[in-house]
């Protein structure tokens, strides 16, 4: 696995991270299988895992904190978010941060992740929802300050909201914010118009979160495909959503190289940008750790391919269903 310098963390992440919300709070998740998919990753040299208290309420949290038990001897970063105090998501721009994250919220919920990490330091703490309207408010600035001076957060973040990568670049200019969590795939290529650039210039690391689209990036959906009711994704693929984004994939399909499959070529496109940290696809098998993880060889796409694929770039604004 290659590593990369994580902003000015000076950390040395793992090309490829572990998004942990699917091993939580979604139909098929099996905790035996969960924990051997993320020690193989450990095994792999996977050593950045992120995780939230929203993940079916600390679940998620907790099941991190066995990884870490597990793996003492090895550095493991931990990133985890901050719920919403109104617990909606995405949050909307009218929403006051008395509503989100007035600061006896943020101390509240940074000591139940300790807690269910059984940590004494977070490596990583996210607001797990964000508009930068709030960037000059003092409550959030002053939980930051107090957990850091404490000990208790090492380093901050903010995930931004889907569709919506410029909703934060005020925040990042506090000076307060060490990361940034954003959608960034083939489909969504828009936080490299600002983004990227004001990242790098404030030495900002970035975490591509959803780098296959929900699921549509695998080439595995069709237009018959269904969840589960209680499945998040049966609200997010509603069929408005579900016929574009197989139409978008199926458009695809023709330009995987040789040896390789959609997955593949969707995490190599990403990996092309020296502007991303870290990737985090949600992993609950072993076969998708190992497939996954092996993209992080140091070769990224063609050039002349990456330019092929700029021009399936996908503007897409948030709407009813897009939480």
């Amino acid at each position: 696995m290659k590593t990369r310098r994580f902003g000015r963390t000076n950390w040395h992440v793992s090309e490829v991270g572990y998004g942990m919300w699917g091993l939580a709070g979604w139909t098929g998740s099996d905790i035996e299988e969960v924990n051997k998919s993320l020690d193989r990753s450990v095994e792999l040299g996977c050593n950045f895992f992120d995780t939230a208290w929203g993940y079916a309420e600390g679940k998620s949290e907790e099941i991190l904190g066995g990884l870490l038990r597990r793996h003492k001897e090895t550095t493991l970063y931990a990133a985890t978010k901050i719920p919403p105090k109104n617990f909606t998501w995405p949050s909307k721009s009218h929403f006051k941060i008395e509503d989100c994250f007035p600061a006896a919220h943020i101390v509240e919920y940074t000591e139940k992740s300790l807690r269910n990490l059984k940590v004494e330091q977070i490596d990583l703490q996210q607001f797990h929802v964000w508009e930068d309207v709030w960037a000059d408010r003092d409550e959030w600035k002053m939980a930051v300050e107090k957990l850091t001076k404490e000990g208790k957060v090492a380093h901050w973040g903010v995930s931004v909201n889907r569709w919506e990568p410029n909703n934060c670049l005020q925040t990042l200019e506090t000076g307060l914010i060490s990361s940034v969590q954003v959608i960034y795939n083939i489909f969504d290529q828009n936080p490299e118009d600002q983004l990227f650039p004001l990242c790098k210039k404030l030495d900002v690391g970035v975490i591509a979160r959803v780098p296959f689209d929900e699921g549509s990036l695998t080439g595995l959906m069709t237009y018959e495909t269904t969840f589960p009711a209680n499945d998040w994704r049966s609200t997010y693929f509603v069929p408005e959503n579900l016929i574009s984004s197989v139409d978008h994939a199926n458009a695809l399909k023709p330009l995987v190289p040789e040896g390789m499959d959609l997955p593949e070529m969707a995490l190599r496109f990403i990996l092309s940008n020296p502007d991303v940290g870290t990737i985090i696809p949600g992993m609950r098998k072993i076969k998708h750790v190992e497939s996954n993880t092996a993209t992080s060889d140091g070769r990224g796409l063609a050039p002349a391919l990456v330019e092929e694929l700029r021009a399936h770039r996908w503007e897409r604004q948030p709407t009813s269903w897009s939480q």
